[in-house]
């Protein structure tokens, strides 16, 4: 029963969901009063959802009807599985096993997968340029992300995230590997595909990307899914590289403080073209996470 609990209401579940709102409404709050506006007020996400849900969902004609509805369903319940391997809220993560980083890595690309066969699913010209461009992003940063991330597990000597949480917990890997850190905060970006890296749903050149068809729950779905895979890459990048997360205060300063990082780089840079994005970030992001590669193997040799 308790475990029954854990899972469907905290530390996971709607816990979750609701957390994944509350930094939705943190980041766009903070975006708006960087560029001079009010911004929205704290229900706002929540409000967004309950209207999103309760909005009948209209198939377009010449789409999938089964790989419409469920693609959705899909994309959010990667994301809340990845949840259970991470010390969310500063917590023990729920479940725990050798290479679980590994498949949280994955669990969260479900997402961008989901997104980019949305829109090839539907003959809309939007969508399928916007999942051209989903799938095209793709790889330019999950490749240096998931590099990023396995630098801390190098020198704890594990791929299991609570061994690494345990070990960061003593040693601010930021300050050894500042290279994988920025690297690491870069690629969750383009995995949210937040500005600079928003080319994927341009709204000013293709409408909605992908998503351009979906209009009720399916994209209440994806909304809450791009959430809480906000609030898990957070919760991994802090947990690698400042200093891990042993308590809830921990997880709230050191997550805000990485959101406060991503805003302002939102707030800094304009969109990137997605070949701007594929070439160079691909190609110079994956060469310095090989460079501090070497750099961590010379020093544990030497």
């Amino acid at each position: 029963m308790t475990q029954l609990i854990h899972l469907l209401f905290f530390p996971g579940g709607l816990f979750l969901l609701a957390l994944g709102m509350g930094y939705e409404w943190l980041d766009r709050k903070l975006l708006a009063r960087l560029q001079n506006r009010q911004g929205p007020r704290w229900f706002q996400p929540l409000a967004d959802t309950v209207k999103l849900l309760s909005k009948e969902e209209i198939i377009p004609q010449g789409a999938n009807p089964w790989l419409f509805i469920f693609l959705p369903v899909v994309a959010l319940a990667g994301t809340l599985t990845a949840a259970l391997y991470v010390p969310l809220f500063g917590l023990p993560p729920a479940h725990s096993l050798p290479g679980d980083l590994i498949l949280t890595i994955y669990l969260l690309s479900l997402l961008t997968l989901g997104t980019g066969l949305a829109g090839a699913n539907t003959p809309n010209r939007f969508s399928l340029v916007g999942a051209t461009r989903t799938l095209t992003q793709l790889f330019a940063y999950e490749a240096p992300f998931l590099m990023a991330l396995l630098g801390p597990a190098i020198v704890a000597g594990s791929w299991q995230i609570s061994i690494i949480n345990d070990f960061a917990g003593r040693n601010w890997l930021i300050v050894t590997q500042f290279v994988g850190f920025l690297v690491a905060v870069i690629g969750l970006m383009g995995k949210l595909e937040l500005p600079p890296f928003d080319a994927p749903e341009a709204e000013t050149e293709i409408v909605s990307g992908a998503l351009t068809e979906y209009s009720g729950r399916g994209y209440a779905l994806f909304r809450l899914a791009k959430n809480v895979e906000l609030v898990v890459g957070l919760t991994l990048v802090a947990s690698f590289y400042l200093g891990g997360l042993a308590n809830p205060l921990a997880f709230i300063l050191k997550t805000g403080a990485l959101l406060l990082i991503i805003v302002g780089v939102q707030t800094l840079l304009t969109r990137l073209r997605l070949d701007q994005t594929v070439g160079l970030w691909w190609r110079y992001g994956a060469l310095l996470v090989l460079a501090q590669w070497l750099m961590i193997v010379l020093a544990k040799i030497i």
